[in-house]
């Protein structure tokens, strides 16, 4: 956050792009700065706990759940509409408990290449499409390949998503994390791939909430 999150900031302002920031409450205070710069930038924030623990760990989910909602509200002057939990973990109750707490899409589900709504106790919540395949985690961290495998990986990946498209909308998430592709020796790459999808006609770049007032105007 100290370093990599400003060239985020300075690769998609540079292209016109906003993206959808996964965001424990807490950070809305101790990383005000960058978060404020997020906010000035048009980035939407989604809920991503209060503090970096997994759903499973937590002791009282629904009071994380609303201090993680409470804190982002506090800071943006709205609440998220969106929630990614902490290592994408979940119970048998986080779905209930997130849309009983006004969430209306989550995304820890990696599946399908479009959103899915999921059922639960107080109504629908979507799923839009999360990655494990173009995650820095995954490819920088555990795997720990060289510094263009998001580019190459994720222009292989648009591409065939790309050609599907034309009969079937699809959905190409990139995950990535300041300390990760942030990182001088990354961050080109992630400027590269950018430019290959921009280079493309009819490709919709967007937000988590884009996408769930898409699908919602659709259904």
């Amino acid at each position: 956050m100290r370093v990599g999150f400003w060239r985020f900031l300075e690769t998609l302002g540079a292209r016109g792009l906003k993206a959808t920031l996964a965001v424990n409450g807490s950070a809305c205070h101790e990383y005000a700065q960058a978060c404020q710069a997020a906010l000035d930038a048009g980035w939407e924030f989604m809920g991503h706990g209060h503090v970096q623990q997994p759903m499973h760990r937590v002791p009282d989910q629904a009071e994380a759940i609303r201090d993680t909602i409470a804190a982002i509200r506090e800071f943006t002057g709205r609440p998220p509409r969106g929630w990614e939990s902490p290592g994408l973990t979940e119970t048998e109750d986080t779905l209930d408990l997130l849309a009983a707490a006004g969430i209306e899409y989550v995304a820890d589900w990696v599946l399908d290449d479009q959103p899915v709504p999921i059922k639960t106790r107080t109504g629908s919540i979507l799923s839009v499409p999360y990655t494990v395949e173009l995650n820095d985690v995954v490819i920088s961290a555990i795997q720990q390949h060289r510094s263009e495998e998001l580019l190459i990986r994720g222009r292989d990946q648009f591409d065939q998503l790309y050609r599907e498209g034309a009969s079937i909308p699809r959905v190409m998430a990139i995950s990535i994390h300041p300390y990760l592709t942030g990182a001088p020796h990354r961050i080109r790459y992630l400027a590269e791939l950018y430019d290959h999808i921009l280079s493309h006609p009819d490709v919709l770049l967007c937000t988590g909430g884009d996408l769930l007032d898409i699908y919602q105007a659709q259904a």
